[in-house]
């Protein structure tokens, strides 16, 4: 089981590379700045749908072998859910407001839009070293 939790670490860590790396630079490279974001906002649940059930899936097949693991995926999974149904419904909210000119929500978009790319590195991070340490 620990060897498929690593693959399944493996998997998710790839797909958020791929995702920061690939998909985002690119999205905005070939699109105009409104589409862009509007692919983005329809691409991001799935996304995040991809690494509860990435992070969630690891959680499940350490918990007998490597407690610590298991917990450490579950929260990511239990962070990403609270992003996709909690943060990022706020975030579109807010850049609503400020393309519709309200600067307060822009400041607040911004700081809230920060929060979100600092959790996903950290989950990212968290995802490193588990691949290292197990």
């Amino acid at each position: 089981m620990e060897t498929l939790a690593l693959y399944v670490v493996a998997a998710t860590l790839g797909a958020m590379l791929f995702f920061a790396v690939g998909v985002a630079p690119t999205v905005f490279q070939a699109l105009p700045i409104e589409q862009a974001g509007l692919f983005l906002r329809t691409l991001f649940p799935r996304y995040y749908l991809a690494l509860i059930v990435g992070s969630g899936l690891a959680g499940g097949l350490w918990i007998s072998s490597a407690p610590l693991a298991a917990a450490v995926c579950w929260l990511i999974a239990l962070s990403t859910l609270w992003i996709r149904q909690s943060l990022v419904p706020r975030i579109n909210q807010l850049r609503d407001a400020d393309l519709a000119g309200d600067a307060a929500a822009g400041k607040r978009f911004a700081t809230l839009h920060r929060v979100s790319v600092i959790i996903n590195m950290v989950q990212l991070l968290a995802l490193v070293f588990l691949l290292l340490k197990y």
